[in-house]
């Protein structure tokens, strides 16, 4: 029964909140997996329950948060907004939680890290053991790519180059540099001779990449410092020049940490020959609050700072 006082007003309004805050959990693994089946299987839920509990925070918002494609779930313009508050409200009540339980919140979820092929693949990756003994619920998706990654469309959070990137709103640092040096297997020496002199080298032959397909100018080392060079093997994959080089094809321009602890290899003409390159890190403005974001931008930072011996020499230290 209405009372009279009140009769001509709007009814009041049931639900202080448009949406389930339980949907933003789900919302938020949806946008870090990219899966509805790893979405499900990380909360404990049916696919459908997911899909239905994304469209019914997309009803209550008034706007659509994901487009499924080939690759997966991403998120549409709307959906990066969410993701930036959603992502702030988990970090809130983290610190909460940890406030009235008188321990430290636990640092975790997963991260997506990118950077160049060799680099994650020979350098980075044996190392994130480190990180994860000290973050156990940290989880880093590891992107490799011989093309730019865009932090602007959260194809990584963090991103490791040679080059500074540009972008709207990204935060980069300079956090060190490393060498890179000629290499050739002790066999291949064996059979064309160790060059004494940069003269030498004309006689010699190569490994290098395919310069037509290069994406990122900054991998063009070997031209630093030579030109017109007898090229016997290409590829788009540093890797697999190493592994050419190793197997005696050629001589190859390799970064030290790639090369310089292999025995495979020797280093060659090292006090006239060496190329340098910065390592950039950077990360969008808006995902630099996050914790897991800045203990993996630590962790990345004093990685690079106390291998720097390492990566700017050649005896392997």
């Amino acid at each position: 029964m209405t009372d009279a006082k009140d009769a001509g007003k709007p009814p009041a309004r049931r639900d202080r909140f448009r949406f389930d805050w339980d949907d933003v959990s789900v919302f938020l693994a949806l946008a870090r997996h990219r899966s509805l089946s790893q979405t499900a299987r990380v909360l404990s839920l049916t696919h459908s329950t997911v899909g239905r509990r994304i469209k019914g925070l997309e009803a209550a918002l008034g706007t659509k948060l994901f487009e499924r494609t080939a690759s997966g779930f991403l998120l549409t313009d709307g959906g990066e907004v969410l993701l930036r508050e959603a992502e702030g409200m988990e970090a809130h009540v983290a610190e909460i939680s940890a406030a009235f339980s008188g321990e430290a919140a636990e640092v975790g979820g997963t991260i997506r890290v990118a950077t160049m092929e060799a680099l994650g693949s020979l350098f980075l990756a044996p190392r994130f053991v480190g990180l994860y003994e000290k973050n156990p619920s940290v989880r880093v998706e590891l992107v490799t790519a011989s093309h730019w990654i865009n932090l602007s469309k959260r194809e990584a959070d963090v991103l490791i180059s040679f080059p500074r990137p540009r972008g709207h709103r990204i935060a980069s640092e300079k956090i060190g540099e490393f060498s890179l040096f000629l290499f050739a297997s002790p066999g291949y020496l064996a059979r064309f001779g160790a060059p004494a002199s940069v003269a030498d080298l004309a006689g010699h032959r190569f490994v290098d990449y395919i310069d037509e397909l290069v994406v990122i100018s900054a991998v063009r080392w070997l031209s630093d410092v030579l030109r017109d060079q007898e090229t016997v093997f290409r590829s788009t994959s540093l890797v697999a020049q190493y592994h050419a080089a190793a197997a005696g094809m050629g001589i190859a321009m390799l970064p030290t940490f790639v090369a310089s602890a292999d025995p495979r290899l020797v280093p060659i003409l090292t006090s006239e020959i060496k190329v340098k390159r910065d390592f950039w890190l950077s990360v969008h403005d808006d995902l630099a609050h996050i914790p897991r974001v800045r203990t993996v931008l630590a962790f990345l930072k004093d990685l690079i700072s106390e291998n720097a011996a390492f990566l700017n020499g050649v005896d392997g230290s």
